[in-house]
């Protein structure tokens, strides 16, 4: 998470450095917005930019000006995300030892300097007692499950192996934990609850008080047993009775990988979708069904191939004929919910948790900014201390679309790009090849095996061919790296830049997101750019492939090129779609998670 202050004198320059969805994508960013800011924006002045070294005042800007660039920027790709720093500092339990300054990646974890993030989360499907009536709320196993899991985190801390001693000073000396929620929409939907109803803002605020109650009284229980946080005494807690175990105890985190693991939604989201179709082998597809929809479709009467196609398809149930209103009500998804629903959850649970709470506030495609605008100043009015919005649709490459929408989209692309494309006069000629080459091979390993890639020149001494073998894999690998290698030559042949070439394999990310091996390398085609770079690198130190081999054997093996950004769509690890939410990228399918 990069976070900035927004009376950073180069505010303006970090809330644009998003706007190319191609840069700067290993990292979320938001803007840390303060009391007398949201005071200027209500009142349309002026505040001051500080030297962050000195806190001495350097200039002023409207604030209107910056709030809107934030939210237009927020309208156009869903960076930057918000957080109100002065409420996170107002909660900071520990403020004699230091100020909050940021958080991690998805903005549920305020943290000092070095401080590491400790979290775990109930799942609050399996509190669910089914009765005559339906199913009730399970208050004892609640209970029994918090007291269980304060207990548990505190143990993380003292069991967890630290990579550097600061951070372990820090962490033990506060012994923050961060116990929340997932599966709070399934828990809605087991209670015959919608999501956008004041029932589950109630049931919300019921859950989460009674969580962090117990949380505390945990806390309080270990701190008998084992001792206070060592930074308890000049904190919050001091001189207020019984002292805890730790300095926090509650926080709602996406749970983008462990809602995975245990089958439920993940954190206090609802719904994303009900059904959708996932691309295998081949071309083959295959229906994904909730399985609480399908449940409720076979109980209710109305489960057909045919239809569970048609709701993929729409993405939602109110245009699906044939599904009754009763289960229409309670089977909301992400879209089907206003802004105001979302954020009016999030405040719920922000109520009782003490840490902040990680949540994607969802917007149609055609919202506008005055929307976002609105969504902030809501958030900031009901006590949310961060707030994260994505438009559907505003990204260049759309995580998850809906069936027909996707298609539809795509269409109309195509029509625009057809309307809008030159005349050709004439094509690129790729120039012949001959009956002899001359060439040098590379071999790196990747993820699939040991790659070996022969790059050719031409009688001129330009790079003109490149052919690749892949050790014993075989198959697709084999044949994605011919292709490949076929549409690589043809680009060098046609006139194409070699290092142009370069640029738009680098950085390509297969299953391996952080790279394999010394060079890191992140796919076939990843590898094939690094060994390019090589090629060039070495031509530009000996002049010609047949240099001697001490000259080959002293060339560095990497050059000045470092892997870019890989670009976000298609899960990396099993290729099927990817949700966005809370400013990260999950598979629902194979347990990716873009965050860790």
């Amino acid at each position: 998470m990069g976070i900035l202050r927004v009376d950073h004198p180069d505010i303006m320059n970090f809330i644009t450095c998003k706007e190319d969805n191609s840069k700067l994508n290993n990292f979320n960013i938001s803007v840390s917005l303060t009391e007398e800011f949201m005071k200027a924006v209500e009142e349309d002045g002026e505040f001051e930019l500080k030297n962050p070294r000195d806190w001495k005042p350097v200039g002023t800007l409207r604030a209107r000006e910056v709030f809107d660039k934030i939210v237009k920027m927020a309208w156009k790709n869903g960076d930057p995300g918000i957080i109100y720093i002065d409420s996170m500092n107002a909660d900071n339990p520990t403020p004699h030892v230091g100020q909050i300054e940021s958080t991690n990646p998805c903005g549920e974890q305020p943290l000092l300097p070095y401080e590491s993030c400790n979290l775990g989360s109930i799942n609050l499907s399996r509190m669910v007692v089914k009765t005559a009536e339906g199913g009730e709320f399970d208050w004892a196993r609640l209970e029994e499950t918090v007291k269980k899991s304060v207990h548990f985190l505190d143990n993380v801390i003292e069991m967890n192996k630290y990579p550097i001693e600061q951070i372990e000073k820090v962490t033990k000396s506060n012994r923050k934990i961060g116990l929340g929620v997932m599966g709070f929409a399934d828990l809605l939907i087991r209670l015959g609850i919608p999501y956008n109803s004041e029932e589950a803002i109630s049931l919300a605020e019921e859950i989460m008080s009674f969580i962090q109650k117990k949380g505390r009284q945990a806390s309080r229980d270990l701190a008998t047993e084992r001792g206070t946080f060592p930074n308890f005494k000049g904190s919050i807690y001091d001189g207020k009775g019984k002292p805890p175990r730790n300095a926090t105890v509650t926080t709602i985190a996406p749970t983008g990988t462990i809602s995975i693991i245990a089958g439920c939604s993940s954190g206090i989201e609802p719904l994303f979708a009900l059904a959708f179709t996932r691309n295998v082998m081949e071309g083959t597809e295959l229906l994904e069904v909730n399985p609480l929809f399908e449940e409720a479709a076979r109980e209710m009467g109305f489960d057909s191939p045919e239809l569970m196609k048609e709701v993929a398809q729409k993405g939602t149930l109110h245009d699906v004929e044939g599904i009754p209103d009763e289960a229409k009500r309670v089977f909301v998804t992400a879209h089907d919910i206003s802004p105001e629903w979302h954020i009016k959850m999030q405040a719920a649970f922000q109520k009782y948790t003490d840490n902040a709470v990680s949540k994607t506030v969802n917007f149609p495609n055609e919202a506008t900014e005055d929307d976002v605008a609105s969504a902030y100043l809501l958030a900031y009015k009901l006590g949310c201390k961060g707030i994260t919005v994505y438009r559907d649709g505003s990204r260049d490459v759309q995580v998850l679309t809906k069936g027909s929408e996707k298609q539809a989209k795509a269409e109309v692309a195509a029509e625009a790009r057809a309307e809008q494309a030159p005349a050709i006069e004439h094509a690129a000629r790729p120039k012949p090849r001959g009956e002899v080459a001359f060439g040098i091979t590379r071999k790196i390993k990747t993820g699939c095996g040991n790659l070996y890639i022969t790059i050719n020149e031409d009688e001129e001494g330009r790079p003109f061919e490149i052919f690749t073998q892949i050790g014993k894999a075989g198959g697709c690998v084999a044949s994605q790296c011919e292709a490949m290698g076929r549409m690589t030559s043809l680009a060098l042949r046609s006139g194409v830049e070699p290092h142009e070439i370069v640029k738009q394999m680098r950085g390509i990310s297969c299953h391996l997101p952080v790279g394999f091996g010394a060079g890191r390398v992140m796919s076939c085609a990843d590898a094939m750019a690094q060994a390019m770079d090589w090629y060039l690198g070495y031509k530009r130190q000996t002049g010609c492939i047949t240099a001697d081999r001490d000259a080959l054997s002293t060339l560095p093996k990497q050059f000045t090129m470092g892997p870019e950004v890989f670009k976000r769509g298609a899960c990396p690890d099993c290729g099927s779609a990817v949700e966005h939410a809370d400013g990260c990228l999950v598979c629902r399918g194979c347990g990716y998670s873009e965050c860790g």
